[in-house]
């Protein structure tokens, strides 16, 4: 789900990266709209176990296989300006988590381990092979980098839409003293009090109706905003939105990722990273001082510095003109640095960004 509520400051969007409570900067531009009616529906429900399956929406062909994964609490829709213009090069998927979208219920916490072992089983069942260059906003990132830590052998690329990191919760704690109570514990109560309300309906004239679904996302059509308000009053995404914020309270994402840290030779990286200055625009929030912001700010700029050391071809991107959603306000960027990776992932896509022939990386089956 795209932040609809935008004015709870920027201490939000370091300890989620995205949800419907925390807050991002307002888009620089005039938001793009996302029409395609696809996203009203299930494209591919793939079972990944018994019982339970995810929703999987993969276009166009060719390899490597981009795939895409959203911020926290976020659908396949919020790819909605870049998957398109990449499917016309090679083949692309995106897909809801558990919980989320049109995938079924999680059955255990949303931790980043337990979202890539699902991922895993997803393209395996759905028999979508490697190599991959891997696409991650947000919490998305932070998954992506485990994903590629765990399975180096099938991923030849990665770009992070302005990511989360394994250091973030640490970060946090250095610029608030009493984080874990005075700050994330508040979020956390709140999404547990709209859980709460899913399980017994939602007044839509009431002020946690408006905390928990959100105003109308500028950035989709009116028929998926239709649908994201009916599947974001369910308990299951309430549920999975609250279980991906705990998985950050607890930091057990993070130490998972930080466990599987690893550099990456040569393979090419792109970090992208809205410019601070963007930041400017947010009202403080409670328990927010310019000097927690300013302290989160370098924090935020040095953690995608690193991620970009890791590759001897890493970039991180400063990008201007946006908010934390660059894939919404400046989907060029995030075009660009797909295109740019997939010509160093394999030569035979020409400087026109045009598949002119298959992609000769040996295909790698999961396993």
């Amino acid at each position: 789900m795209q932040i609809r509520n935008r004015t709870c400051g920027l201490v939000a969007l370091f300890i989620v990266s995205s949800t419907s409570i925390a807050a991002q900067d307002a888009p620089m531009t005039k938001p793009h709209v996302i029409d395609d009616s696809r996203y009203t529906q299930a494209q591919q429900r793939i079972q990944i176990e018994p019982g339970r399956s995810l929703n999987l929406f993969c276009t166009g062909s060719g390899s490597p296989t981009v795939i895409f994964d959203a911020g926290l609490g976020d659908e396949t829709s919020t790819w909605g300006l870049v998957q398109p213009e990449i499917s016309r090069l090679t083949r692309t998927c995106s897909y809801d988590r558990a919980g989320i979208g049109f995938s079924d219920p999680a059955t255990r916490p949303s931790t980043s381990a337990n979202i890539v072992d699902d991922l895993h089983k997803l393209l395996a069942r759905a028999d979508v092979r490697g190599p991959y260059v891997l696409v991650g906003h947000s919490y998305g990132g932070l998954n992506m980098l485990l994903f590629a830590s765990r399975y180096p052998s099938d991923v030849v690329g990665m770009v992070s839409v302005d990511p989360a990191n394994e250091l973030q919760a640490t970060a946090m704690r250095q610029a608030f003293r009493n984080y874990d109570k005075d700050v994330l514990a508040p979020f956390i109560a709140q999404h547990e009090a709209c859980i709460k309300q899913a399980e017994t309906g939602f007044d839509k004239e009431s002020e946690l109706y408006r905390k928990c679904i959100g105003k109308t996302d500028p950035s989709m059509s009116s028929a998926i905003n239709a649908v994201h308000d009916i599947q974001h009053a369910r308990p299951a995404y309430q549920k999975a939105v609250t279980s991906e914020l705990k998985s950050v309270r607890g930091g057990a994402s993070e130490d998972q990722v930080r466990a599987a840290h690893r550099t990456f030779g040569d393979m090419p990286i792109i970090v992208l990273t809205r410019t601070m200055g963007n930041d400017a625009n947010i009202p403080l929030g409670p328990n927010e001082t310019k000097e927690s912001r300013d302290t989160l700010r370098r924090n935020w700029i040095d953690m995608h510095e690193e991620l970009a050391s890791r590759s001897t071809r890493g970039q991180n991107r400063n990008i201007a003109n946006t908010g934390h959603y660059i894939q919404l306000d400046q989907p060029g960027a995030v075009i660009t640095a797909i295109k740019d990776v997939l010509r160093q992932a394999s030569s035979d896509i020409d400087l026109d960004g045009h598949l002119s022939a298959p992609v000769r990386i040996p295909r790698r089956s999961i396993r």
